[in-house]
């Protein structure tokens, strides 16, 4: 067969019908046949038609040769034979020629009559409305008129027919015969004889517009209307007028400004319309549709709903149409409400006029508040509302029809899911959340087979809430089975999501079934979790890095949705005991932004994250190492501020879990509590208001205040009882001064209050030590002044409108020193501040002595007790007031063999502070005070010590310069190895008078940092001395090494002298 109109078996079987009928016309051609005559012509073309049928494989395939069955007649009746001379050129060029040459002219009485016996006013509309627009009203006006005369009852089914074809008929839906068909008529033309050949052939030039082009879209309707105003009249039966009064009212409800605009029917409504229809099509055996499928049904019932005709009629054409619909309920009301009142009667076109007028007259009543109407059109509009009530008021009994059967309802549902027909998405939303369908054998063959459908969140979400109902309502063997089979399509639905989807079935999952998840009520899940979760997370630790991220948080996925708490858990477990997985797990937690999801079962009090709950219970008070400690707050870190994805815990949640409970000083978490606290004020707030403000602010304050007050009587804490280590204080100190600068007026919620918490917690704090005071001295501002031991007046000038004295029993004559230099320790600001008030008369000799010996004593009061940063800025102290000559510390020969002839002046503050030092812890190790100290205590004033040493030595090489070796340029190599000679023997005699000998590790690093400068300084001098110069500086050292009761020290540092200058 060549080409779309190619001759071929099946139309050389239909020209032979042709023929045949035309035998039976003669002596008249086909193209006059009358409408009378096709009850004899007519069988020899349908017979033809079936036999064809018959040879065809499929139902389908006989429906589409029906269709260019028609197409064949029609486009013969349109396009006539060309004339002879045209014969040679129609070979080649006309696709229609062959099969136009076999069949005989025709006339519309062939057409209409053969369309009506095969049944297929669809396939015709499809054809009509494929003509150029004149043609198209031209020939439905053939129709028409074909109709309105010798009108019989099937004549009205066929226009019937053909009108709410129009109606549901959709652009696009047309197959290759359709387009064929289009496009020969519009190429060629066509002669449109008013009387079937009786008057000469008019050609006209094909028009190839769009049906919705206006006005002739809208003529067809009109076209329609006069069609029904012609063969009204020839209505007889109850049944046909159900169905010209239906199509009449959705006419003119949809396809004219009588349709509101606005949303669609909503789904569960639709599905009931459609199910309803299925239902009577079902019941009625006078239904063309009675026998047809369920597929069919449905498909067919969804087009009768969806009318998407774009057209409109105008106002003057609509209200010809309600003038016309008035008469007509006028003619027909009594007899249509006899026969609608008995349910008997009900059919689909009962149903349908029934339905049709119910929106009708909605829609009229909102027409009429709506727009600016005349006083005819008031009239109309007014009569038509009142019948239509009327109509349905009598007749509402039968609105109610029968019951839908659930199973139909839910069959049709399927049906619309598995055909993927309109609004097929809505469907499967009702499918996945009505629980009365769910767990039927087809309603689990329907979720396997269109598990693409739903992969949406909404759907996996509603799916998931039917599950855990059917789990929750059976628990047989079989229900078992069936939750495997379904939560195995569940997940793999979910699987296919985008990660943004999966945590919105996440955050809906939470919501729920809070942090236990799916594993809450659903059993099934809980089998082999924990195997599945150990697996995971084992291939996941083994390969960390960025390119597995993404395949680690699909893998993560799967669990989280299952048992959400369980997963997190682990994720935190791992990230503490995994050295080095803790920012890789991090970033797949923080993945799931779902998880910042807020628990409110724990009472009415603030609500508690997931995330922060299972670290709580996961992992805090579990922590066994230092490394451990690390990682935890590494990783908490990393959940607050990630890189580049939204904090999965915040500050505030943080702050209230892991800090607020366990500021106490007898707590074992007091230390981790505080690093937490550091962190978390690191981090900015996201909004205007500070998060701390949640926190209880000022309370906060006083707890951590309370801590630093312990620190004042820490060496004599019971030893059993717990309390942080002095090396915590600096971290404390730091919170302290963050908090000041953090909370401000605007973190309570008004002026007053901020006065009145200031007001509290100066009254609290004034039962503490006094320093405390003053660290809080940012936050007080200036509501209250400086409040010191009276003492302090004696040696400062202090301005009294910032100072006021406090009369303190431990502070009596002579502590002024002491509460001055604790002045010094409690911030930089403050240090200075102390330093430029000081008033010592470096005039009076006695007033400097006696400054200096006090000064001494007070810094032996203060060391035990200071913290590393709070002994460097006493160190700087000590360093000013030498530069100053206000402290005197005279400088004695006891480890100088010779005088040295040497410049000594750069470095003499370094040599007077290296004897300060001595002559302290001379005091310190007398008798007078031999049980001050605990012995625990000597260790941190070792080491207190010692960094000091080394930053004296730093501070003597950096002085100096680096060591050259010619001897021009000897820049200070000679100085430099005295003073660590002197250093070298203050070091040791400090070692000999410790009480405490475990405190030897500290002295031992800092003896052989000295001796390695003095080694690198002396090796680098030149002169012609130099040898014989070391030989006796280290003969020197071995003899005062010798002296050292410690023999592991001792040992350590002979060895080391024995190798300087091998």
């Amino acid at each position: 067969r060549a080409g779309p109109w190619g001759v071929c078996e099946e139309t050389a079987i239909l020209h032979g019908g042709f023929l045949l009928a035309a035998r039976l016309t003669q002596p008249r051609p086909l193209r006059e046949l009358r409408k009378a005559d096709w009850p004899r012509v007519g069988p020899p073309i349908t017979d033809a038609l079936g036999e064809i049928g018959a040879r065809c494989p499929s139902p389908l395939q006989h429906n589409l040769w029906k269709k260019e069955a028609v197409a064949i007649v029609w486009a013969k009746v349109l396009l006539p034979a060309p004339p002879a001379a045209s014969l040679d050129q129609g070979w080649e060029q006309d696709d229609f020629f062959s099969v136009g040459r076999m069949i005989p002219d025709l006339n519309h009485t062939v057409l209409f009559e053969l369309v009506k016996a095969l049944g297929a006013p669809q396939l015709f509309v499809q054809l009509l409305l494929a003509l150029p627009q004149d043609v198209c009203r031209s020939e439905l006006e053939h129709l028409v008129e074909y109709i309105a005369s010798e009108t019989s009852p099937s004549d009205i089914r066929f226009f019937l027919d053909v009108w709410w074809e129009v109606m549901k008929h959709k652009e696009g839906q047309g197959d290759s015969t359709v387009s064929t068909f289009s496009t020969l008529i519009h190429q060629h033309g066509c002669e449109t004889p008013l009387d079937d050949g009786l008057q000469p052939p008019k050609r006209f030039k094909g028009d190839p517009g769009s049906l919705n082009d206006t006005p002739a879209a809208t003529s067809l309707l009109m076209v329609l209307i006069e069609g029904l105003k012609q063969t009204y009249q020839s209505i007889t039966l109850p049944r046909m007028k159900c169905y010209a009064l239906a199509n009449l009212v959705e006419l003119l409800s949809v396809f004219t400004e009588l349709e509101p605009e606005g949303s669609p029917l909503p789904v569960a409504e639709y599905l009931d319309k459609i199910s309803s229809v299925v239902s009577l099509w079902t019941r009625d055996t006078e239904s063309q549709f009675h026998h047809r499928g369920l597929d069919e049904k449905v498909k067919e019932a969804e087009r009768s709903l969806n009318l998407l005709f774009m057209v409109k009629l105008s106002r003057q054409e609509l209200f010809v149409g309600l003038g016309f619909l008035c008469s007509l309920l006028h003619a027909w009301e009594e007899e249509l409400q006899g026969t609608l009142s008995s349910s008997e009667e009900l059919c689909y076109e009962t149903y349908r006029l029934l339905d049709a007028l119910t929106t009708f007259g909605k829609n009229l009543v909102c027409f009429s508040e709506s727009r600016d109407l005349g006083e005819d059109e008031t009239h109309v509009v007014l009569e038509l509302t009142q019948i239509t009530k009327s109509f349905l008021k009598e007749i509402s009994a039968s609105l109610k029809g029968k019951d839908l059967d659930a199973s139909l309802v839910s069959s049709v549902a399927m049906t619309i899911i598995e055909q993927k027909l309109d609004r097929h998405m809505e469907m499967c939303s009702i499918f996945a959340s009505e629980k009365t369908w769910a767990f039927s054998k087809d309603w689990v063959d329907c979720l396997v087979k269109n598990k693409a459908l739903f992969q949406k969140p909404e759907l996996v979400l509603k799916l998931l809430k039917t599950l855990v109902n059917f789990a929750m309502s059976r628990q047989d063997k079989e229900a078992r089975e069936l939750q495997m089979q379904v939560t195995k399509a569940i997940v793999e639905c979910y699987t296919e999501l985008s990660l943004t989807d999966k945590n919105k079935v996440i955050s809906g999952v939470l919501a729920s079934w809070g942090g236990p998840g799916l594993s809450l009520n659903l059993q099934v899940v809980m089998e082999g979790f924990q195997e599945d979760l150990n697996v995971t997370f084992n291939q996941i630790t083994k390969s960390v890095s960025d390119q597995g991220l993404t395949r680690a948080v699909a893998s993560v996925a799967r669990l989280m949705l299952l048992y959400p708490e369980a997963t997190v858990k682990q994720v935190c477990n791992l990230a503490v005991v995994n050295l080095g997985a803790h920012q890789f797990l991090a970033q797949i937690l923080c993945s799931f932004p779902a998880l910042s999801f807020l628990e409110t079962h724990n009472g009415p009090g603030s609500p508690c994250g997931l995330v922060v709950r299972c670290l709580a219970e996961a992992v805090w008070g579990r922590l066994s190492t230092v490394r451990e400690e690390e990682q935890f707050l590494e990783f908490l870190a990393f959940l607050m501020q990630p890189s580049s994805a939204a904090p999965l815990v915040s500050p505030a949640e943080v702050t209230k879990a892991f800090v607020l409970p366990y500021l106490k000083s007898d707590s074992a978490q007091i230390e981790l509590s505080l690093q937490i606290l550091s962190k978390v004020l690191g981090v900015q707030s996201c909004s205007e208001e500070h998060w701390i403000k949640s926190c209880h602010p000022f309370p906060l304050l006083l707890s951590l205040c309370k801590l630093l007050d312990g620190y004042t009587k820490y060496w004599h804490q019971p030893r059993d009882q717990l309390f942080p280590s002095l090396e915590t204080k600096d971290l404390l100190l730091n919170i302290l001064c963050q908090l000041c600068e953090i909370v401000r007026p605007e973190t309570v919620p008004s002026p007053e209050l901020w006065v009145q918490s200031l007001a509290w917690l100066h009254r609290k704090v004034a039962l503490l030590d006094w320093t405390i005071g003053l660290r809080l001295k940012k936050l007080y501002g200036d509501h209250f002044k400086n409040e010191v031991p009276a003492t302090l007046f004696e040696i400062c000038m202090l301005p009294e409108d910032e100072w006021t004295s406090q009369p303190l029993p431990a502070y009596g004559p002579g502590s002024g020193l002491l509460a001055w230099m604790e002045c010094c320790c409690v911030s930089t600001a403050l240090r200075e501040t102390m330093l430029t008030l000081l008033t010592v008369n470096v005039d009076n000799p006695e007033e400097v002595n006696l400054f200096s010996k006090g000064f001494l004593v007070a810094l032996i009061q203060v060391l035990p007790w200071c913290s590393h940063s709070e002994w460097k800025r006493l160190t700087h102290v000590v360093e000013n007031l030498l530069q100053r000559q206000i402290l005197h510390v005279p400088y004695t020969l006891e480890y100088v063999q010779y005088m040295p002839l040497l410049n000594l002046r750069p470095f003499a503050c370094y040599l007077q502070f290296s004897v300060l030092f001595l002559r302290g812890f001379q005091l310190l190790c007398s008798s007078s005070c031999s049980t001050w100290l605990p012995a625990e205590a000597w260790l941190h004033v070792v080491q207190l010590y010692c960094s000091t040493m080394t930053d004296l030595l730093g501070s003597t090489k950096s002085t100096a310069g680096p060591p050259s070796h010619p001897a021009e340029d000897r820049t200070s190599t000679q100085e430099v190895s005295f003073i660590c000679i002197q250093m070298f023997c203050h070091l040791l005699h400090v070692a000999a008078m410790l009480p405490n000998k475990e405190c030897g590790e500290p002295l031992v690093v800092v003896a052989l940092e000295i001796l390695s400068q003095y080694e690198t300084f002396s090796s680098a001098d030149t002169s012609p001395s130099n040898t014989l110069r070391r030989a006796n500086e280290r003969h020197f050292l071995e003899s005062i090494t010798d002296n050292v009761g410690d023999e592991a020290l001792r040992g350590t540092l002979l060895q080391k002298l024995s190798k300087l200058g091998a």
